[in-house]
């Protein structure tokens, strides 16, 4: 399962610097608005102990972690949804991606300009809503003008159609993103069938300065306060100090750098697994002396699709499933171990997968 997150935010909010501390793919990152005019695009892998424990234990040839692709997409400013500055490119492009990581300033700094002259996390934050509504509510208009023509049928389909779309179009109009408004069964999937961009998953990073890395400022509380009524997370970045972790060359370098930072992992590392979060999606994996992997799955797939994500022939064929919990696999050392102790279960199609199960797959075709 191919995850897409695209990074969001004003211009010179420190975008392509935390996409560069990501993916150390060095994009650009200038003092200025449109540094960056096409999405950079990252590969990069999901940070999980488990499968570093795994592969001690196996041993294998190769290790495969889970990724999640990256966008960098271009600063927005006022009057995208009309087109201004590369607005029509914004849009575009975080259309394509499955969840939004909107990167706001919450530091002071002289020496990088801000593009309305000062910072303030709650105005940036609603600028960009703004503009997203804006188009959402151009969506939402196009859709009603095809429904109103459905309706002149007289279904009742129709015409409950007709008044949730106005409904949801409504609450658009009173500044309610998509996430934030209260609906229905009917509306949430009409909400999905339109796509609109507000009401994909997001996570708020709040990039700050040094000194605010742990414990935040009043630009982060200010934020926090103004997102509460959303469905969102709100973490604490410093670009900056990431970038900086990034370069180092050994792991101990690293570590002792975020110890001098008071800090216990890097913040990139919360920032993916909490963007993996965001998405319902759990990991399994797969064990042997050929290869220890990461699978993504959203939670709450059975067996039978979960084996699918491997390969469709898995999954139509499938016969059953051989199960190790994680905690039984670390306990017993071995495959062969958690089998003698009687611990690997056999499962069927019916079959949800946990996070964190060791799996073995049945099939013919």
């Amino acid at each position: 399962m191919a995850l897409k997150c695209g990074i969001v935010g004003l211009p010179n909010v420190g975008k392509s610097t935390l996409f560069n501390a990501l993916t150390s793919a060095k994009a650009l990152a200038a003092n200025y608005p449109f540094a960056t005019k096409e999405p950079n695009v990252g590969i990069i892998t999901v940070p999980d102990p488990r499968l570093d424990k795994l592969s001690e234990l196996v041993n294998p040839q190769r290790v495969q972690p889970t990724t999640i692709e990256i966008l960098d997409i271009a600063g927005l400013i006022k009057g995208a949804s009309k087109g201004e500055g590369l607005g029509n490119q914004f849009l575009a492009n975080i259309r394509e991606v499955d969840a939004i990581i909107h990167v706001v300033r919450c530091f002071e700094d002289d020496n990088v300009v801000h593009v309305d002259g000062n910072v303030d996390p709650v105005r940036d934050k609603e600028i960009i809503d703004t503009e997203l509504i804006f188009k959402d509510i151009e969506t939402v208009e196009k859709r009603l003008e095809k429904l109103r023509k459905e309706a002149k049928t007289g279904t009742k389909e129709a015409k409950k159609a007709v008044e949730n779309a106005e409904y949801i179009l409504s609450q658009l109009e009173e500044g309610l993103n998509a996430r934030a408004i209260e609906m229905t069964d009917d509306q949430q999937e009409l909400v999905q069938s339109m796509m609109l961009l507000t009401s994909k998953p997001i996570l708020y990073v709040c990039n700050v300065d040094e000194d605010s890395a742990t414990t935040g400022n009043t630009h982060t509380e200010a934020l926090k306060a103004s997102v509460a009524n959303e469905d969102a997370e709100v973490i604490l970045v410093s670009a900056e100090i990431e970038y900086e972790i990034s370069q180092l060359e050994s792991k101990e370098e690293r570590l002792e750098y975020l110890e001098t930072m008071g800090l216990h992992e890097p913040g990139v590392n919360r920032l993916i697994n909490s963007s993996y979060a965001l998405l319902n999606l759990i990991t399994y994996f797969t064990a042997g002396v050929k290869e220890v992997r990461a699978w993504t799955i959203t939670k709450g797939t059975k067996a039978p699709q979960a084996a699918g994500v491997i390969h469709t022939d898995f999954e139509k064929g499938f016969i059953r499933a051989e199960v190790i919990h994680y905690e039984d696999f670390i306990h017993y050392g071995s495959e062969a171990a958690v089998k003698e102790a009687g611990k690997m279960g056999v499962e069927g199609k019916e079959y949800v997968v946990q996070d964190g199960d060791v799996m073995h797959f049945r099939f013919n075709v």
